[in-house]
């Protein structure tokens, strides 16, 4: 998925002004972050202690993020290779650690590339940085069609064994705790074929949360199931639930039921 700005402009965050910080303990693993469009929306989590990193689906910061909390570069897709290389120089030199490969080039909606020309791609203009910050693979949906999903990556890696990547990013949207477990221990699998030491899920939701009609009472029973077993599991570095607007982590400026569970133990 994009980050949607035009469907959920009217639910973002327009200001700065936030509710006191929840008094809530934080989860401690370090793994948690924030998908977000507008950067103040990051801050009602980040109060909590819980978060240790950030993306916003771009190659640029727009704005200063919460004290502690790392931004994560993405080359989103072909239409940023022309300002790819001053983008990302400044945001190395700004203390970032990781940057993040294409999203969704398994998705015709999204950054659509075959597996060849995506590890042509990689190789051109995001292996040249491996020296300086961990590679971070392109990240797939949980498709389980011919050429989509884990599918699609098995071939992507066929041309890009030696593009210095270090961890799978995959992407879920499901209904139940057990689907999400399931895939992601087949991701896990997947990268452990290639050699790789981690996987990022850099988006994961309920369909009920992405179709409008979830409910956040639910959410939060789903993220209390599958927080816990994520970060028990050595090979989840990184996860974002989708993401940081309103009827998802947030209502107003405040977090709703699923955000307390996301930055609670």
């Amino acid at each position: 998925m994009v980050s949607f700005t035009a469907l959920f402009a009217s639910g973002l965050l327009a200001t700065s002004a936030f509710a006191a910080p929840m008094q809530v303990q934080k989860r401690s693993s370090g793994k948690r972050g924030a998908a977000y469009n507008d950067p103040n929306s990051v801050s009602p989590l980040a109060n909590t202690g819980a978060l240790s990193w950030a993306y916003n689906w771009d190659m640029h910061l727009s704005d200063s993020l919460p004290s502690g909390v790392e931004f994560i570069p993405m080359l989103w897709g072909s239409k940023d290779f022309g300002g790819w290389v001053t983008a990302i120089e400044t945001a190395l030199s700004s203390g970032s650690n990781y940057i993040m490969g294409f999203n969704e080039p398994d998705n015709p909606g999204q950054a659509n590339m075959s597996p060849s020309d995506a590890a042509s791609f990689y190789n051109q203009y995001i292996t040249p940085y491996s020296g300086q910050a961990k590679l971070i693979s392109p990240a797939v949906t949980s498709s389980s069609n011919d050429g989509q999903g884990l599918s699609w990556f098995t071939e992507f890696m066929g041309g890009c064994s030696s593009c210095g990547i270090t961890g799978l990013a995959v992407h879920w949207y499901g209904d139940t705790a057990d689907d999400f477990q399931s895939f992601v221990q087949k991701a896990m699998n997947t990268a452990q074929q290639y050699g790789l030491s981690e996987i990022w899920i850099t988006e994961f939701a309920l369909n009920a949360d992405v179709n409008g009609v979830g409910d956040p009472a639910t959410t939060a029973e789903f993220l209390n199931s599958v927080l816990p077993w994520l970060d028990s599991q050595p090979m989840v570095s990184r996860y974002s639930y989708f993401m940081c607007a309103e009827n998802y982590l947030l209502s107003g400026s405040a977090l709703n039921a699923a955000g307390q569970a996301y930055t609670s133990s």
